[in-house]
């Protein structure tokens, strides 16, 4: 308490000139209306600031909660047409569909997401690998396949409690099957480590036909896919060697350098497609 005195006592001078001048404001903001209108409006514009800028904080800390609300939705539209093309595609094979039956609409459609946050990514190696925070307490498995809100990401590796591995399409490792958007001929995504915006899909037959910036998409031809998902665009081809097969370049879809957020899409039917198909293996 004494050293406060003491402080007050030694700046007492500043003190006085400070409590001078608030008395001198208040008496030019009573008694002169320009004065008054000067510092009235001054006023205004400083709140005006501070308001702006609270409100552009406020804004900015809502973003990251916009920004999963919109990654949800765009998640939940995509997969609300896939099903849509699902069940386009069973009405055009379905030839009694045409005859004025409609096909059981009340089978759930197989495929659902969850949201997953990256919080390590690598693509500058030649096996590069991604880490996401959710795992199998969230309902993260292997093998569940992975997509940003612009295309293919990769397929789940490793999974613990809080956190999953996945394997990109820039990993050798993968391999995912593709298709041009409108063929049903397929073929394989593959990266050869050269350029992280670019990927081959080999083996597709010299027939299709194709064109340089058509669209790649997944076949659907696996359990971890649905089909139509985009992939990237044909970017050039070339002939393979043995001259009955194409090779494209694919620029990929997904900007792997700037990913920050992920769908991680779950196959209820996953477990039964594979065990029927392990079951047909062993009987070979």
């Amino acid at each position: 308490m004494r050293k406060l005195l003491d402080f007050l006592v030694r700046k007492r001078h500043w003190f006085l000139f400070v409590l001078l001048e608030i008395v001198s404001l208040m008496l030019i903001y009573r008694n002169n209306a320009y004065q008054r209108n000067i510092i009235f409006s001054s006023a205004n514009v400083l709140t005006g600031h501070i308001a702006s800028v609270s409100g552009y904080v406020t804004s900015y800390l809502n973003l990251h909660e916009i920004n999963k609300e919109l990654l949800e939705r765009n998640g939940q539209l995509e997969m609300e047409l896939l099903e849509l093309q699902d069940r386009l595609d069973m009405m055009v094979a379905d030839t009694v569909a045409f005859a004025g039956f409609a096909p059981d609409s009340t089978e759930q459609f197989a495929y659902s997401f969850i949201l997953a946050g990256v919080v390590n990514n690598s693509v500058s190696h030649l096996s590069n690998y991604i880490t996401v925070n959710k795992g199998s307490k969230d309902g993260i498995a292997p093998d569940m396949g992975v997509v940003s809100e612009r295309g293919v990401v990769g397929i789940v590796s490793t999974v613990n409690d809080h956190f999953s591995v996945i394997i990109p399409l820039l990993n050798p490792k993968s391999q995912l099957s593709c298709k041009v958007l409108g063929s049903t001929y397929f073929g394989a995504l593959i990266w050869k480590g050269r350029d992280i915006r670019f990927a081959n899909l080999e083996k597709l037959p010299r027939h299709v036909e194709f064109q340089k910036g058509d669209t790649i998409v997944t076949s659907g031809y696996s359990s971890v896919f649905p089909a139509g998902l985009i992939v990237g665009t044909v970017a050039d081809f070339e002939k393979q060697h043995d001259d009955n097969f194409f090779s494209l370049e694919v620029e990929l879809a997904t900007d792997f350098q700037a990913l920050n957020n992920v769908r991680i899409i779950k196959n209820y039917n996953q477990a039964e497609q594979r065990r029927v198909e392990q079951e047909a293996r062993r009987n070979d």
